[in-house]
């Protein structure tokens, strides 16, 4: 396995179970892959398959049950907890499908909570938020409490949040699912846009195939296994009426 620098994550023999009664219930095992720098990386698959678990085992949020999770040539899985939610804090920024905002604070101070949870003082914190809140076009909103946002809005914060303290990894759950079709278009837009800007190394978990597609590569968990997505997995499916076919 090609362990160069052009290699930002690596996992080997990966897996994560958890005890259910007598028994265990195993996710996955065995799990191997690499993710390049600047890559954006799509994971597909069933609900249940293990993809969010997959993402959160990733980012640190959680530990596998065996095998070791690589950033360049730090060891995560071998962090101990303070150490590796500073790493989480500084190098990677994630978006999920709720945009989990604190609704007493407005915009502004919502995309500051990286810088400040990592000891910058207010004005420090103030001045990179203000700058990620006009990429993804909120400036005007910046004093607007969640609460006042469309939900579009709330999640165009949320990316905010998540670039704000410049990672070099971002993570991202179903970051459109909450959306209708027209405003996930648009947000999706403005993730991708900004993650090449950034050559930021991307890893997005998603059902929507057609986003999937856009991604330099495809993966997908199936069955415990993850694998290359095959392009005629990756079509939208179709519903039928009338005796004619819709997709």
């Amino acid at each position: 396995m090609d362990t160069g620098n052009d290699i930002a994550i690596r996992a080997v023999d990966l897996a994560k179970h958890y005890r259910s009664g007598e028994t265990d219930l195993i996710v996955f095992s065995g799990l191997g892959f690499e993710v390049r720098r600047g890559e954006r990386l799509a994971i597909v698959g069933e609900s249940g398959a293990g993809k969010s678990t997959l993402l959160h085992l990733l980012g640190g949020l959680d530990r596998p049950s065996n095998g070791t999770i690589h950033f360049g040539a730090k060891e995560i899985t071998a962090l101990p907890d303070t150490e590796l939610a500073d790493f989480r804090n500084r190098e990677i920024g994630f978006v999920w499908q709720i945009h989990y905002l604190l609704p007493e604070f407005t915009a502004l101070e919502n995309v500051m909570m990286p810088l400040l949870i990592r000891g910058a003082s207010h004005e420090e914190a103030a001045r990179p938020s203000l700058a990620r809140l006009e990429e993804v076009g909120l400036t005007a909103r910046a004093s607007h409490r969640a609460g006042e946002l469309s939900g579009g809005e709330q999640q165009r914060v949320a990316l905010a949040r998540a670039l704000v303290g410049s990672p070099a990894c971002l993570f991202a759950d179903e970051p459109t699912g909450n959306l209708d079709s027209r405003t996930g278009e648009m947000v999706f837009g403005l993730l991708g846009e900004l993650c090449r800007s950034r050559r930021l190394t991307t890893v997005i978990v998603t059902h929507n195939f057609s986003f999937a597609r856009r991604c330099d590569r495809v993966l997908k968990m199936e069955g415990g296994v993850l694998g290359p997505a095959a392009e005629a997995s990756l079509k939208e499916p179709s519903r039928q009426e009338d005796g004619k076919n819709y997709v």
